[in-house]
């Protein structure tokens, strides 16, 4: 019935007004009558009129600047995937994707399509968008950047950094000094060409060197932990420079440059002194996804942008506003990671690449069409080599470094990137970088960046190290290995606990190591050692309280899971402990069986459920994590559940079925190096039935009598359990309780589970 009287009132609504809409189509031309509107030709084209319409379309502002950006986006990440292959950082392949756009190559060898696709009209909103993705990105700079820094680690790292600014910013000023006369565009005074010339030889691309610094896993390392403390105050200290440069070559005249400066200054100390603490005490308020929400992500945009405002406004350019922006955030590791999530995506991806292609349309690889300029560009990027590289590598060197360190810190501060084209584009844009120039100190950007990752790699060959992380004996096979991985001190020593538990009396022929992992993006590059120390320092203590002599891994990934497995598997251990934490299980079965609930232990109730039934691994509780490590683990594997572990003393072990036998080898182990007592649980008559079983037990009794009970009664009362300190089971039978959704476990102990 309702189904009939919907359709009659649609039929009649939508046809009703429907017919109304027609009517007043077809009178409404009636009207048009005095208006000088010019009847269409019953005979007119009307595929051309459509042809001329999607011209009209193609060539509209918006339309140009979409396509643009679609095909922007594509050759960059394009550029990208190539230069990550061949093991150079994407931010090459994006700067050579906008140098292949540009009239280098496609404008040179198809001067149509590039009219087409980046008309002279078109350019000023391309470089309005990528001036925006520039703001946001010397944003997350500035936020990936850590004030502390310069007070806690200064010391080496501003010497080198300093000495990296002033002999390049020096030699900078050399080279301008003779190219000046025949390269300097007209009307530019000397001190402003000399000064850029000189600000552009000594910047670092932090971002850069950060990466590369992280893939090659050296964050942990004296020299990583150098290297990105130098870039930081080099960064800081060129792009103060550069505030005042601008402020010199802008002022026109030193004496006004003065009170740019003095504005400058006010507006730095205004930002530190007043509006970082505001936010310093906003973001403490909101440093979880769920607080941030709209209304405070919008404070955060607001600082930004007055902040780039303001500091354009005073004459210091707005991409130093947007640096000290993001350089007074709160310091809140976790705050700045979710926002830099929320602005990295549309920043890089998106508005970033269009900057990359907009210098590439300045680039002119082809005015250089004389030996002369070509020789030029070669002192140019010599020049920058020397003062770069070298200046770095001799201050590294006289502070006390290694040559192979001090080589390496060269290598890294050499690194140029992305921050030299900002630097050349606001150059450029300011009249004192002519197109040769410019073109001339793109290429050599693109040289210095390019030649960061051979270097290291040549560096590494000459002073070659055989020292490794982790001591040659863990290659030892006739060892007992065991590698335990943990989030949180507090679960690395209850870890080791077990682990001990397993080997103690066995110090000669076992191996315990210990290892934590720690996301790249919860971690500033710049408290690494700080944090290593915070992991580590309360498990090797307690590895000394217990005298257990253990290895201490600590490494910072991008993938937990998958360096664990990488790390278990590669080191042949014997072994792997891992640790589940309680609050993933509120509300499940397993949570209540870490509650403190009363029941009495039935194991009548599972025989049915477990005769001739495959445990259902996708079903048990575990989370993807666990569950990948299980899979991919080569050895066994233990999943320890904690509820106020303490001791190893009381070890129950319940047996489902006849593979259970493998957890007796667990129970010899306790018994023999920590004096535990075991009760083996017959929950469904397997010990009793299996010949193997009853044999391995009375072995173990003949060794140390009294250590170990059969249990065969049906039910087992809570006041046996509350005397347990761990239970241990298998995997397969772990999986059989879940399945059966049963009350039975709910008062024991902490659980170790292990995977055969």
């Amino acid at each position: 019935m309702n189904n009939i009287k919907n359709s009659l009132f649609y039929i009649t609504v939508i046809g009703g007004f429907t017919a109304l809409i027609y009517w007043l189509i077809s009178i409404g031309p009636s009207l048009e009558v005095g208006r000088g509107i010019v009847p269409k030709s019953i005979e007119s084209n009307h595929w051309n009129d459509f042809l001329h319409s999607m011209v009209d379309n193609l060539q509209h502002p918006l339309a140009i600047l979409l396509a643009q950006i679609v095909t922007i986006i594509l050759a960059a990440r394009l550029f990208g995937w190539i230069f990550r292959k061949i093991g150079q950082p994407s931010v090459i392949g994006e700067m050579i994707a906008g140098i292949v756009l540009g009239p280098s190559l496609v404008g040179m060898y198809f001067p149509e399509f590039s009219a087409l696709l980046f008309p002279e009209a078109s350019l000023g909103n391309l470089q309005f968008l990528s001036q925006i993705g520039l703001i946001f990105f010397m944003f997350v700079i500035g936020m990936e950047l850590d004030l502390k820094v310069l007070k806690n680690k200064a010391h080496d790292a501003v010497v080198i950094s300093h000495a990296s600014i002033v002999i390049p910013f020096a030699l900078g000023l050399t080279l301008a000094y003779f190219i000046y006369p025949v390269f300097a565009p007209m009307g530019v005074e000397f001190s402003s060409f000399g000064l850029f010339l000189g600000i552009a030889m000594s910047i670092t691309a932090f971002p850069v060197l950060a990466r590369i610094v992280q893939e090659r896993e050296m964050q942990k390392t004296k020299l990583g932990t150098i290297a990105i403390t130098c870039a930081a105050a080099d960064d800081i200290t060129a792009w103060c420079i550069l505030a005042v440069v601008i402020a010199i070559v802008k002022a026109g005249s030193f004496t006004s440059a003065l009170y740019v400066i003095g504005l400058a200054i006010l507006y730095v100390i205004v930002m530190l002194k007043i509006v970082r603490p505001f936010l310093k005490r906003v973001g403490d308020l909101n440093s979880t996804r769920e607080s941030l929400n709209k209304p405070v992500v919008a404070i955060f945009f607001i600082t930004l942008l007055f902040s780039a405002y303001l500091s354009e406004l005073i004459g210091i350019h707005a991409l130093f506003g947007a640096f000290l922006a993001g350089a007074i955030m709160p310091e809140n590791n976790k705050f700045r990671n979710i926002f830099i999530e929320k602005v990295e995506d549309v920043s890089i991806i998106v508005l970033l690449p269009l900057f990359f292609v907009f210098t590439g349309l300045r680039t002119q690889i082809g005015l250089l069409n004389d030996p002369y300029l070509w020789k030029i560009t070669a002192i140019i990027i010599a020049v920058a080599v020397v003062g770069k590289f070298f200046g770095s590598a001799f201050a590294a060197k006289f502070v006390g470094q290694s040559w192979k360190d001090s080589l390496a810190i060269g290598a890294l501060m050499n690194t140029r990137g992305l921050m030299e084209l900002v630097v050349l584009n606001i150059g450029y844009d300011l009249g004192v970088l002519s197109t040769e120039i410019f073109t001339m100190m793109v290429i050599m950007a693109l040289v210095t960046t390019f030649m960061t990752g051979p270097a290291l790699d040549f560096i590494d060959f000459i002073f070659k190290n055989k020292a490794t992380i982790i001591p040659e004996e863990i290659s030892n096979k006739s060892k007992y290995k065991i590698l335990f991985s943990f989030s949180t001190p507090e679960k690395g020593k209850k870890l080791l606990k077990i682990a001990n538990s397993l080997v103690k009396k066995q110090p000669e022929n076992s191996i315990v190591t210990g290892l934590h992992l720690s996301l790249s993006t919860e971690i500033h590059s710049f408290g690494v050692k700080d944090h290593e120390r915070k992991m580590l320092t309360p498990v090797i203590k307690e590895s000394e309280r217990l005298e257990q002599n253990m290895v201490s891994v600590f490494k910072v990934t991008n993938d937990i899971n998958t360096d664990i497995v990488d790390t278990a598997n590669h080191g042949d251990y014997d072994l792997l402990l891992i640790g589940l934490g309680q609050s993933i299980f509120e509300g499940t079965l397993l949570g209540k069986i870490l509650g403190f609930t009363t029941q009495i232990v039935n194991p009548d109730r599972l025989i049915d459920k477990f005769t001739g039934k495959e445990g259902l691994f996708e079903n048990s509780p575990f989370d993807e994590s666990t569950r990948h490590i299980i899979a991919k683990s080569k050895m066994p594997v233990g999943i320890f559940i904690d509820k106020d572990f303490e001791e190893i003393d009381q070890v129950f072990i319940p047996i489902f079925n006849k593979d259970d036998i493998f957890l007796l080898e667990y129970a010899k182990k306790l018994i023999n190096n920590n004096g535990s007592q075991i009760t083996v649980l017959d929950a469904i008559g397997e010990v009793k039935n299996s010949r193997d079983m009853q044999e391995t037990i009375r072995s173990i009794e003949q060794i140390a009598p009294n250590h170990i009970m059969i249990m065969h009664d049906r039910i087992v009362k809570k006041e046996f359990l509350d005397h347990q300190n761990l239970m241990i089971i298998s995997l397969e039978s772990w999986k059989y309780i879940i399945d059966a959704d049963t009350n039975w476990l709910v008062d024991v102990s902490s659980v170790l589970i292990i995977k055969s």
